[in-house]
């Protein structure tokens, strides 16, 4: 489990694609590895993965076919940037929401306003994501614990604060990227079990 509290963000430094799978070798800040072990999960860019090797401050992963369908992270090349987060322990604080590190959908970044001290991004996901999104709720993009902003059938926005931008790769996302998207699972299992009672969510 996560809990979308970005730690930091690595640098892909080498990638190895062979048939169904490509392993990534990401470089970590000083320091971020203590305590890291061969078959830790760590999450970039919000996707769970699991340690296969280590050395000095890089981590190995391996991600299958259809991980990198489903997500970002087959986009990803030597020298990107990712948001990284270990996973969570036993009596540590939750500063955000619980995730599992489990990718629900991409969605495509649709806008960027910046005035001073602010930024507010704008989002689009897939239609059958539509449900999950609720003004004042829970999402997490790329890994970050973030609450959603307004909501307009298929897109949303979130409203960031210099430090989100400090402390994550959002200072460098553009109009068109790709984001991961975890939606709130208890979110989601409210509206699917109302769903299954027969009490559907209107269209927005």
């Amino acid at each position: 489990m996560f809990t979308g509290i970005v730690q930091g963000i690595a640098t892909v430094e080498l990638l190895i694609a062979r048939p169904g799978l490509t392993t990534f070798v990401i470089r970590f800040p000083g320091g971020s590895l203590e305590g890291v072990a061969i078959g830790a999960s760590v999450a970039i860019n919000g996707t769970c993965l699991t340690v296969t090797a280590q050395e000095d401050h890089r981590l190995w992963f391996d991600a299958m076919q259809e991980t990198l369908r489903l997500t970002t992270l087959g986009q990803l090349a030597q020298g990107s940037q990712v948001n990284f987060e270990r996973a969570a322990r036993i009596g540590d604080e939750i500063g955000g929401h619980l995730l599992s590190g489990h990718i629900h959908c991409t969605a495509r970044v649709t806008g960027r306003e910046q005035p001073e001290n602010n930024c507010t991004l704008s989002f689009e996901v897939p239609e059958d994501w539509q449900k999950y999104l609720f003004p004042k709720g829970y999402i997490a993009i790329n890994g970050a614990s973030l609450t959603i902003g307004n909501v307009e059938s298929c897109r949303f926005n979130v409203h960031l604060i210099p430090e989100t931008l400090r402390a994550t790769t959002f200072s460098d996302i553009q109009e068109g990227d790709l984001v991961n998207i975890e939606v709130d699972s208890q979110t989601q299992t409210i509206v699917d079990t109302l769903a299954r009672m027969g009490y559907e969510r209107p269209p927005a």
